[in-house]
């Protein structure tokens, strides 16, 4: 076996470059780890947590010399997204996979929804992936590049007191087929939908847990990287693949 063979095998994504957004921390930063290991080069995008961002890019570039950036940007400013888009070409010089993974979740029942919420809610789960995509669009056709969205099961069926996440979901889950069309046939676009891989930052009583669990197929949990090993899958073994939602799931979205 060559070496040069022996590379595409071990570290696939050596010489591309991979937009996380929301990559400091939870399952953005497990998506950053996984295909920096897979040989991309990451621009990690953050927000509000610095601390990990920096964290987490030196110990990557401790385990491959300036293989990481960062990019903070509030991903509710149009102007902050396509700043985004240029820093993260900028960075490495070019532009091979975007994965929108930033997402803000929290409940909205009928009768206390606000526009806060609906602007903050929209805005980071559909809004901010739409302009993003279109202002990394033409970096991502130079390279023959993906896009990934992070989507969401509720996005297919709606999560009680949440309407506005799930529309925002669902709106993101055809903003996938669409953005298929319309940068094909240079640019793939696809979507993992995660089912109970990771829990609210707030925490979920046991009780609960146990009973979404239960509506599972697999009648388990599943695990970030679950979700890494799925956007992996899009990046490195589907060059046939677009405008496809795959649920990460346990069967979630079949035993509901």
């Amino acid at each position: 076996m060559t070496a040069s063979h022996d590379t595409r095998e071990s570290a696939p994504l050596t010489g591309k470059t991979v937009l996380v957004t929301g990559g400091a921390r939870r399952l953005g930063a497990v998506i950053a780890r996984t295909l920096h290991a897979a040989g991309a080069r990451v621009v990690l995008h953050y927000r509000s947590s610095g601390e990990a961002a920096h964290a987490l890019a030196a110990q990557l570039n401790a385990t491959r010399a300036e293989s990481v950036a960062l990019a903070p940007a509030d991903l509710l400013d149009p102007e902050a997204l396509r700043q985004l888009a240029d820093t993260a070409v900028s960075a490495f010089g070019r532009l091979d996979i975007l994965v929108n993974n930033a997402s803000t979740f929290y409940p909205t029942p009928m009768g206390q929804i606000d526009e806060r919420a609906w602007n903050d809610l929209v805005g980071t789960n559909l809004k901010a992936p739409l302009f993003l995509a279109q202002a990394a669009s033409a970096a991502l056709r130079e390279s023959g590049g993906l896009i990934v969205n992070l989507a969401d099961i509720h996005g297919m069926r709606p999560l009680r007191h949440h309407p506005v996440y799930s529309v925002a979901k669902a709106g993101l889950i055809m903003l996938t087929k669409s953005l298929a069309r319309e940068l094909g046939p240079q640019v793939r676009v696809n979507a993992v939908a995660p089912g109970p891989v990771l829990w609210p930052e707030g925490g979920v009583d046991e009780p609960l847990r146990r009973r979404i669990i239960e509506r599972t197929a697999l009648k388990r949990g599943g695990s970030p990287d679950d979700i890494a090993r799925a956007v992996r899958f899009f990046a490195c073994d589907a060059p046939f693949v677009t405008g496809q939602v795959l649920a990460v799931d346990g069967g979630r979205s079949i035993a509901w």
